[in-house]
């Protein structure tokens, strides 16, 4: 959705499939440091408390609505122009990208979030 986020994770392409890794869902985790205060915050998507799994999102900008509400597990640090192109990706009425977006790798640091 062009301005608030991409969300990804989901076998299905439902936003209703997969599972964690572990089988089950996965708690939330909130801390004051960790917030959605910028372009390119990793967070998990959910439907409700607690119902984390494996469906993760990607902010194109600030959205501090989302604090406390969905946990955050990262932060993009480079790569941003590849956000920029998944931003304009044109989509469908339903806000699905008319064409497959695959990332096909990711580099982890040790703390991606130290300086959020």
């Amino acid at each position: 959705m062009k301005g608030f986020m991409v969300q990804g994770g989901d076998p299905t392409g439902t936003g209703k499939g997969g599972q964690s890794i572990w089988g089950g869902t996965i708690d939330d985790e909130f801390h004051p440091q960790n917030r959605h205060n910028c372009r390119g915050i990793v967070s998990m998507a959910n439907s409700g408390p607690n119902t984390n799994k494996q469906q993760f999102f990607i902010t194109y900008a600030k959205q501090p609505h989302l604090n406390n509400v969905y946990t955050v597990f990262g932060k993009v640090i480079d790569g941003l122009d590849t956000l920029d192109a998944i931003e304009k990706t044109p989509v469908d009425a339903k806000n699905r990208p008319l064409k497959e977006i695959v990332i096909k790798s990711v580099t982890i640091h040790a703390n991606p979030i130290a300086d959020m």
